[in-house]
């Protein structure tokens, strides 16, 4: 479904993350695609630390990850999940995903990145929609740098930009 530029509401995104401080070159890059963003939408970026229980235990570690995410969610958010077992989507389809959460009543479109050994259940099944960025295994921080700049393309889609091409 295209998204027509002049219904689209500013809905406001979030981003929630699992992992440790970021290098500093992947947080110049957020930064840079959030001040981009913010023409857009308003934007949160949410880091959650990894194994809060500090645990070696894989399970126990995912469990605790998917419990602090779940926290951060609200039962109005429209939740997208990232996920290697996603579906396959171009940036179009993005873009229509923003414009459809949009119209979904939700009051916040909210983007979940999960920890080294992915996410958890809980979170998973609260997803609306779970999407891979490539059929390339990626790190968290390059899965977020393509996410950010995904989004930022997204928006110009929708404006009719010619960012674009």
């Amino acid at each position: 479904m295209s998204v027509c530029p002049c219904l689209q509401r500013a809905m406001p995104m979030r981003l929630l993350t699992v992992g440790k401080k970021r290098s500093r070159g992947t947080q110049l890059l957020v930064e840079e695609y959030k001040e981009k963003l913010g023409y857009y939408c308003d934007f949160e970026d949410t880091l959650i630390r990894p194994n809060p229980k500090l645990t070696s235990d894989v399970k126990v570690q995912v469990e605790a990850e998917d419990t602090a995410m779940m926290q951060q969610l609200k039962p109005e958010d429209f939740v997208v999940v990232l996920d290697e077992n996603g579906k396959d989507v171009i940036s179009e389809q993005i873009a229509d995903l923003i414009g459809d959460a949009g119209n979904t009543g939700s009051s916040r479109l909210t983007f979940c990145i999960g920890g080294p050994y992915g996410l958890g259940l809980q979170v998973r099944q609260r997803a609306d929609a779970t999407i891979r960025l490539s059929s390339l295994v990626l790190n968290h921080q390059v899965a977020l740098i393509v996410l950010m700049e995904q989004l930022y393309r997204a928006w110009t889609i929708i404006k009719g930009q010619k960012y674009h091409h």
